[in-house]
């Protein structure tokens, strides 16, 4: 039974998501704001945390800040803006997915099991090693290196590097890329998955992998070469 942490200040907005939650089969935990969500984050017991951006004490933004050096636990946002700042900045802090309120308790459960599939060991199972010059990936293991160098990424962008170097002379266009890392069923933005892809980038050229990822423009992208640092 997956365990999920919610970290919401709104005592109604947690009622509706622990009845969702546990109807769906989840093992439901709760914080009703930043530093006791951040604590109970920190214990390593949560499979998914869904979180809030807007809490007291300590806001969503800034706990999946402090949260992502230490663990790579998926994090849903909820936002009660409609603003695009606040997503995009979500996402490149190590978000996996966000949901704006109101929301439907059926798609946030839908997007929870395809973010936890995604996240969950049988992306991987039975992937090889895959090595593209200094830079190899163990998805399995959940292990990024360039030139032995490890590389932390979240989910998210171990699965879209994971689905590139697979097929590395191969030009994915954009919805491929969301069919593969966020499932077929699932609406994703292309600021969503430009935001995960810019991370990409940035984390695999802070390791000396600059270029890894190249643009085809008017097609889509596909692994370049990786010489490393």
């Amino acid at each position: 039974m997956s365990k999920i942490l919610i970290i919401d200040d709104d005592p109604q907005i947690r009622d509706v998501l622990r009845i969702a939650l546990k109807q769906a089969g989840f093992d439901v935990a709760e914080a009703g704001d930043g530093a006791e969500g951040l604590a109970k984050a920190r214990r390593g017991s949560a499979d998914l945390i869904v979180l809030d951006i807007g809490l007291p004490e300590m806001d969503g933004l800034e706990l999946c800040r402090e949260l992502r050096p230490e663990q790579d636990t998926p994090i849903l946002f909820l936002t009660a803006r409609d603003d695009e700042i606040d997503r995009v900045l979500g996402l490149e802090l190590g978000g996996d997915d966000y949901v704006t309120k109101p929301f439907s308790p059926r798609e946030l459960v839908a997007r929870i099991r395809a973010i936890l599939k995604r996240a969950g060991p049988g992306i991987a199972a039975g992937e090889r090693q895959l090595t593209r010059g200094a830079l190899t990936l163990d998805a399995g293991r959940h292990l990024c290196r360039v030139a032995g160098r490890t590389v932390t990424l979240t989910n998210r962008e171990m699965a879209l590097l994971s689905h590139l170097m697979a097929r590395p002379d191969h030009v994915a266009t954009k919805a491929q890329l969301v069919d593969a890392v966020y499932g077929p069923s699932i609406h994703v933005s292309d600021r969503t998955l430009d935001s995960h892809l810019r991370n990409l980038r940035a984390k695999l050229a802070a390791a000396g992998c600059d270029g890894a990822i190249e643009t085809v423009h008017g097609v889509g992208v596909r692994m370049g070469p990786c010489r490393g640092g």
